[in-house]
């Protein structure tokens, strides 16, 4: 006598569309390991410079293996970012539910995983665009990875100041990209992220410093007082602001940019001197913290769309 036994049955089947569920959800769990919101502002950033070091639009594939490559890169250094922190990573509520914490992907998983992003940008952008901007993006991963991650952010509050260069990387490699060369334009563009990381950054460690003390990470907003901070965002934004204006006898940038520069900065000065002015009232709160930070977001925004635009209508009104 026989017997058939149903496979669908057996503890150890799993049906299909649970298969593709565990998929999706392993997906999902990679891709939070690159941060996408980081990538998000990078690649900001990264067209627009393209397309004023060509005055125009680049061809599809260099714009294509630019943004790949980048966002490979930055994508790489974030999830190695993930696998060192993830130690800090759980003690604080903002990043208690990354990967690494839950367990959703295994460190091993993640290492593997990074590694293999990092080099499928350098391949990318070393075929797609040129050598030099590969060395770049080799050199923004290790600038991320080595020199803010493992060397600064657990020992000084400086951390963010030289650590945060990183983020400043992808209008080198954009700029590189096009000219296959690191011009005076590009640095200034360069300055300008570097400037604006602090004014980003310090507000948000403000609305998160119980996370980062708790986690003893000595970001300025969580160690030094509401004054101090504001103070310090005041400085960097107005250098930030009088760096973006040099694009335009440096760079030949054109009205357009020229103003955004101008009335975008005016606003994100006024809205870092209200930060200061709250503090030195005693009256700060994190409402206002984080209105700075979203609206440093918005100013960089800004001033990389007016870049783009530029090269179709301030500089060729201002060349006629």
């Amino acid at each position: 006598m026989t017997s058939t036994v149903s496979t669908t049955d057996t503890p150890l089947s799993i049906s299909p569309a649970r298969g593709k569920g565990l998929i999706a959800r392993k997906a999902k769990a990679y891709l939070a390991l690159t941060k996408p919101r980081v990538i998000e502002l990078l690649l900001v950033s990264t067209l627009p410079t393209m397309i004023f070091a060509e005055r125009g639009f680049p061809s599809i594939g260099l714009i294509l293996a630019t943004l790949v490559g980048g966002a490979f890169a930055a994508g790489s250094a974030g999830a190695f970012n993930c696998y060192l922190d993830r130690d800090i990573d759980k003690l604080m509520h903002r990043t208690e539910k990354r990967p690494l914490v839950t367990g959703e992907v295994t460190p091993t998983e993640a290492l593997v995983f990074a590694s293999l992003l990092g080099l499928a940008s350098l391949v990318i952008l070393w075929f797609g665009a040129n050598p030099l901007s590969a060395w770049l993006g080799l050199a923004a991963i290790f600038f991320y990875v080595v020199i803010y991650t493992i060397i600064l952010k657990r020992r000084t509050s400086q951390n963010i100041v030289w650590g945060g260069a990183a983020g400043c990387f992808p209008v080198l490699i954009a700029w590189a990209a096009v000219t296959n060369a690191v011009e005076w334009p590009a640095f200034i563009l360069f300055m300008v992220i570097f400037l604006w990381t602090p004014p980003h950054y310090w507000p948000l460690s403000m609305r998160y410093g119980e996370d980062y003390r708790n986690a003893n990470v000595p970001m300025l907003g969580a160690i030094a007082g509401a004054k101090v901070v504001s103070v310090q965002v005041v400085l960097y934004a107005w250098a930030m602001v009088a760096c973006s204006l040099l694009l335009i006898p440096a760079g030949g940038a054109g009205w357009v940019y020229t103003a955004v520069a101008v009335i975008a900065g005016a606003w994100f000065l006024n809205e870092s001197h209200t930060l200061y002015n709250r503090a030195k009232r005693e009256e700060i709160s994190d409402k206002v913290a984080m209105k700075v930070f979203h609206g440093s977001i918005s100013y960089l925004t800004l001033l990389f769309i007016a870049l783009a635009v530029d090269p179709f209508v301030g500089s060729a009104v201002m060349g006629g």
